[in-house]
């Protein structure tokens, strides 16, 4: 109980402190941007045109909304973390307790069991806080519109349900869970194989080498498995009503496969991955730029 509680806590307190990037996150991945790019330099010290990075993107936010307003979104998202850990825990102390046997820990078999065992509960645990998700996402892109639309966690609910009933709820949930399955299994089976061909056993760190090797391999598969991630917050706030889920900064799309197909066509398949030393989109205007040919 009491392990529960202190992941609650910490998960709460990461959560808050992670929401204003998360919010400008959101925003360039939905395709909204309000400030013109510049003129910087890439690592390699060579001259590009830059589109503004995080810390200009949410002080922007900041002269409009106030500091206040780079926590927007933050109560569903909150309400997710919680509900999400709790359920989390839950499945998986329904599951049984995992093999626990050091002489068999580092085989391929444990390995697919634990995988599968963490597999069931991240998904379990996924679909029940999705709708929270989906609140999370369309209160942070009404921004771009300026709307109010979905300000309450409860008025956010009734007008999901009347506008596209039990469904709207679950909007991107497919790619969300694909996405997440696909990057547990790369993650844990990366990991096997660099623990077990690359490392040597005989050394004492062993057990350090070992963490290390999975937050390695973890974000190596969260790069890979990132345009799922996209293609889900694309899909949850597409055709819902607001501004930011229209023409011209997202098309509507019918399936979240017509969402996929559309941005791998554009070269948007990473658009968001990064915050820093972002590229401007090939053939997209800007306001600043009708300015000068005129």
């Amino acid at each position: 109980m009491a392990d529960a509680a202190s992941q609650v806590l910490l998960g709460s307190g990461l959560t808050i402190l992670s929401q204003p990037l998360m919010y400008v996150k959101v925003l360039i991945q939905v395709g909204y941007e309000p400030l013109p790019p510049t003129i910087g330099r890439n690592i390699f010290g060579r001259q590009v045109c830059q589109l503004p990075g995080l810390f200009s993107y949410a002080q922007h936010i900041a002269s409009i909304d106030g500091r206040r307003g780079l926590f927007t979104g933050l109560t569903p998202r909150l309400c997710s973390g919680v509900l999400g850990t709790v359920v989390h825990g839950k499945v998986l102390q329904e599951l049984g307790p995992g093999n626990v046997q050091k002489e068999v820990s580092s085989s391929f078999d444990h390995v697919i069991k634990e995988t599968t065992r963490e597999m069931i509960a991240r998904s379990a645990a996924t679909l029940i806080t999705h709708p929270f998700h989906v609140i999370t996402l369309r209160s942070m892109v009404q921004f771009i519109g300026r709307e109010s639309k979905y300000c309450g966690l409860c008025d956010s609910i009734i007008t999901i349900y009347r506008e596209e009933g039990i469904l709207g709820f679950f909007a991107g949930l497919v790619p969300r869970l694909l996405g997440d399955i696909l990057s547990l299994w790369l993650c844990n089976s990366l990991a096997y194989l660099v623990n077990t061909y690359a490392l040597d056993s005989g050394v004492s760190t062993m057990n350090e080498m070992k963490s290390y090797s999975q937050a390695v391999t973890g974000f190596f598969a969260s790069m890979l498995t990132y345009p799922f991630v996209l293609v889900s917050n694309l899909m949850a706030v597409n055709n819902c009503g607001l501004a930011g889920g229209c023409p011209p900064y997202s098309p509507i799309y019918t399936s979240w496969i017509d969402c996929w197909c559309m941005l791998q066509k554009e070269g948007n398949m990473s658009r968001g991955n990064s915050l820093f030393f972002r590229k401007v989109p090939f053939g997209k205007t800007y306001c600043c730029d009708l300015k000068m040919l005129i």
